[in-house]
């Protein structure tokens, strides 16, 4: 990994300096466009309005219009504000985890310590998981100054990105101020339902279909060429199956509570670990019985 920013944590009178990382990558297929007619490659040019000149992004400024005034903004100028050199992480103040509204969250970045010793570093580390709270901090980074959350993942401290609170949009939808009754047989089998598919979160047993198609996909035409018969590749498209819209909120809980309980697999490599014995039991029962269900959508790892 290569880091992005340097600087510090100023935690009280304690300097605790770190560079900072992404800690997620994209691994999603990476397209471009192209004319449909002869395959050629669309690019985007960087265009004046005034003069008609292609121009290069060393030569480009920002600008802010108001009431038909333009302010130009040079690199140097944007570089002269305060914030923007600033290369300190501001501790504030220090919450309960569970007060972070998940929505909140953005971007996650790894803090490596950054001196000969760490141990500034890890006393930060160690005070977070003691006490079960997290930092709350301020810092400068790419021309926006930012709130984040500072805390432990594992043996490494980081950063998260968090959204200013204006940011964040209230959801005002009408039809839930409406008069909404829940019977307690709806309750009961809709939480029969969660109770049975519940097991521990493994991260490692979903996959991104989508990128997976696309890939096979990819294979498929580099093979095939313009031949390509992509109902033999990939079979029968959703909605040809089962799978149609249900009214009746109670029947749609009974179908699924019944496929549940008859055998269908979620494609979790938990989801087998969990089962007991004997609902494996019924589940091989079930499974003669009833005809072949669909695939899950979660599956593991090849």
């Amino acid at each position: 990994m290569r880091a992005i920013w340097k600087g510090s944590i100023a935690f009280g009178l304690v300097n605790v300096p770190v560079k900072l990382y992404s800690a997620t990558e994209d691994h999603d297929v990476s397209l471009h466009q192209v004319h449909n007619k002869d395959g050629g490659r669309i690019r985007y040019q960087r265009k004046c309005e005034v003069c008609g000149e292609v121009v290069a992004y060393e030569d480009i400024d920002k600008a802010y219009e108001e009431e038909g005034r333009t302010v130009v903004l040079t690199p140097a100028e944007l570089k002269s504000l305060p914030e923007e050199n600033s290369r300190e992480i501001e501790v504030v103040e220090f919450v309960p985890s569970e007060q972070l509204d998940p929505i909140m969250y953005e971007r996650p970045y790894y803090l490596e310590p950054d001196s000969k010793s760490p141990k500034a570093y890890m006393l930060l580390l160690r005070t977070l998981q003691d006490t079960e709270r997290v930092a709350i901090v301020q810092y400068a980074l790419r021309q926006k100054t930012r709130l984040g959350a500072l805390r432990v993942r594992g043996d490494v401290l980081m950063l998260q990105s968090l959204l200013w609170d204006d940011e964040v949009r209230e959801a005002d939808f009408p039809a839930l101020d409406s008069d909404i009754r829940i019977s307690d047989k709806e309750l009961e089998m809709s939480s029969a339902l969660v109770d049975s598919m519940a097991r521990d979160f493994d991260p490692e047993a979903y996959t991104d279909d989508y990128q997976v198609q696309l890939r096979q996909l990819i294979e498929a035409k580099l093979e095939r060429g313009d031949s390509l018969d992509t109902e033999a590749t990939f079979g029968v498209q959703p909605g040809e199956g089962e799978g149609g819209e249900v009214i009746d909120l109670m029947e749609a809980l009974k179908r699924s509570l019944d496929k549940k309980r008859g055998g269908t697999k979620t494609g979790s490599k938990t989801a087998g670990t969990k089962a007991s014995s004997s609902s494996k039991a019924k589940a091989d029962d079930a499974e003669e019985k009833a005809p072949a269900k669909p695939r899950a959508r979660a599956k593991k790892k090849a």
